[in-house]
């Protein structure tokens, strides 16, 4: 069985292998969020089993975008308060860094 990834104190982030990924929009109710990564799921079933064929992995990959922005997790962020989004950096090189060094040991 595997452990969630550890999130930022803040709750906007996940962290994955020492980069920072969006975490979703925690304004979105249980059943919402569900019914998005279903959806995302099947966008990304589909992206795999389109291989070869242009149009329909193009499709699935407009698919797989917005079931993402609709989470939160691409696009626009979801806070408030003007902070910086730093989706897919190295925490190392974020204000996150000296959180991780205590969490990470």
């Amino acid at each position: 069985m595997s452990t969630a990834p550890p999130q930022t104190p803040d709750g906007r982030y996940i962290v994955v292998r020492g980069r920072l990924w969006r975490a979703s929009n925690p304004a979105l109710s249980d059943l919402e969020r569900q019914r998005l990564v279903d959806a995302l799921m099947e966008a990304r079933r589909t992206v795999r089993a389109a291989a070869g064929d242009t149009a329909r992995t193009g499709e699935a990959r407009a698919r797989v975008q917005a079931a993402k922005e609709a989470l939160g997790e691409r696009g626009p962020v979801w806070w408030t308060d003007g902070a910086p989004d730093y989706n897919r950096h190295m925490i190392r090189q974020t204000p996150y860094a000296d959180w991780w060094e205590q969490v990470a040991q």
